[in-house]
């Protein structure tokens, strides 16, 4: 089993409904085991066309272990956001029910077209860091010599990430 951690994303429709319904279905995974979720984060959008600058997403962060290689965990993860009805564009950033990103699995290093980890941009999102610091404040990634919490705390107050509610 190989712990792996996974951020949650939504900006549209019943935001906090999508999360907690993607973490349901990330439970009922096979091989999977849930070990802890942090809050639900109201997080301003970054890097949004103009249009989709006032739809803030919430966010929040599950660490679970796995008996699946990433790439397959990764693949039951788009799953899951395809269920909501997920339509991936050009625009990475446009609005959606659902995004959920492997952000990192064990202590390994994959660099390819289909699956990059640790993800490449953890450490400069404080939407991913705040609520990963908050379960794993000691945890330290490949290619980044400083703890989450240490991460959180490099980081500027914007773009805001806002306590949206403690339990889910």
């Amino acid at each position: 089993m190989t712990e792996a951690g996974l951020s949650l994303g939504s900006n549209l429709g019943d935001r906090a409904r999508h999360l907690e319904r993607a973490r349901d279905r990330i439970r009922e995974l096979p091989g999977v085991r849930m070990l802890a979720q942090s809050a639900l984060y109201e997080t301003e959008p970054v890097g949004v066309a103009p249009e989709h600058a006032a739809k803030p997403f919430l966010n929040a962060v599950v660490i679970v272990e796995s008996d699946a290689a990433p790439a397959r965990l990764a693949r039951m993860l788009h799953e899951i956001e395809n269920e909501t009805g997920r339509i991936r564009t050009n625009d990475r950033n446009a609005p959606r029910a659902l995004d959920v990103d492997l952000l990192y699995a064990g202590p390994e290093t994959i660099r390819s077209r289909e699956l990059n980890l640790p993800h490449p941009r953890w450490a400069e999102r404080r939407f991913v860091v705040q609520p990963l610091a908050e379960v794993r404040p000691n945890l330290v990634l490949p290619g980044e010599p400083r703890t989450a919490a240490e991460v959180l705390s490099s980081l500027p107050p914007e773009p805001k990430v806002v306590l949206f509610r403690q339990n889910w």
